[in-house]
């Protein structure tokens, strides 16, 4: 075997490890968007988006309205104190304060909807890499089998 054919063949090999690991992302990526949007229906996160109708929800399914979501939600715990500090003025946390409480779910929530902001976003991440890989798979491929062709002209 000479060294084109070697490199050739080294060069299909490794564009289709890059095809099959990139195929892989691709589909951890579409599973774990499905995940957290499968998650949001079961728990009934929505998000009220026309001012209108605000008896009309949409399911958060994407890192927009999950993005929209947090920062409406923050931006009502905030209408109750500016910081967690000044809603306790010195004092301890107390559940029986309405007050309080509201607080405290409003960043539950909150940081619920960011950390699904942060996940759709490792989404994308993980479907885009899964794409590069493919593609630069399918070029290896397309590579490897040119210096093949080359090789057997020139045997």
């Amino acid at each position: 075997m000479k060294f084109t054919q070697g490199l050739a063949i080294l060069v299909m090999v490794l564009g289709l490890v890059s095809i099959v690991i990139g195929g892989v992302f691709i589909g951890q990526g579409f599973a774990k968007n499905n995940l957290i949007v499968d998650r949001m229906e079961i728990e009934k996160v929505t998000l009220a988006i026309d001012p209108e109708n605000p008896d009309e929800y949409t399911l958060i399914a994407d890192i927009d309205a999950a993005q929209v979501a947090a920062d409406t939600i923050a931006e009502h715990r905030r209408n109750i104190a500016p910081t967690y500090q000044e809603l306790l003025a010195g004092e301890r946390y107390d559940p029986t304060n309405p007050a309080h409480l509201s607080y405290a779910q409003a960043m539950n929530l909150e940081n619920y909807l960011y950390l699904a902001v942060a996940a759709f976003g490792l989404v994308q991440v993980a479907l885009a890499s899964g794409a590069f890989m493919v593609v630069t798979g399918l070029a290896l491929g397309g590579t490897g089998w040119a210096l093949l062709r080359v090789h057997h002209v020139h045997s």
